[in-house]
């Protein structure tokens, strides 16, 4: 595609999309939203240009980059897989536990979750039939 060299005010039509974002690599999720911004250059070409907090960024579906290790093997869903992943596991930390019988021990508190791969991955897989 055509590049546009600081005209960014000539869009024809601006898209906002949203993206969720999740390593094969090393299992770090995320959400993006975008600006997409329609041009014309100056040879009558159609372009697009992405654009996040006003600056111009690559398009994230030609060779997305992990945040977290800068690898590319990165799985691009719709827009908020990762933050529901990301709440469900966050209620099953913080469910309440149950109130210990009179003299019993009470239950030592777990650590923070480390998050893995299969845990951001897990209600994506589908079951064999």
């Amino acid at each position: 595609m055509s590049e546009i060299t600081g005209h960014r005010s000539t869009a024809t039509a601006v898209v906002h999309e949203s993206y969720s974002f999740a390593c094969m690599r090393c299992g770090h999720g995320w959400e993006q939203s975008y600006e997409i911004e329609h041009h014309i250059d100056g040879e009558g070409a159609e372009m697009v240009m992405y654009v996040v907090d006003g600056r111009v960024v690559p398009s994230p579906l030609t060779r997305p980059t992990c945040q977290n290790c800068d690898g590319h093997v990165v799985r691009i869903m719709r827009a908020g897989r990762v933050s529901s992943v990301q709440n469900s596991m966050y209620r099953q930390r913080k469910a309440p536990t149950a109130v210990p019988a009179a003299g019993a021990a009470a239950e030592e508190p777990k650590a923070d979750h480390h998050w893995h791969l299969s845990d951001l991955l897990h209600p994506f897989h589908r079951r064999a039939s």
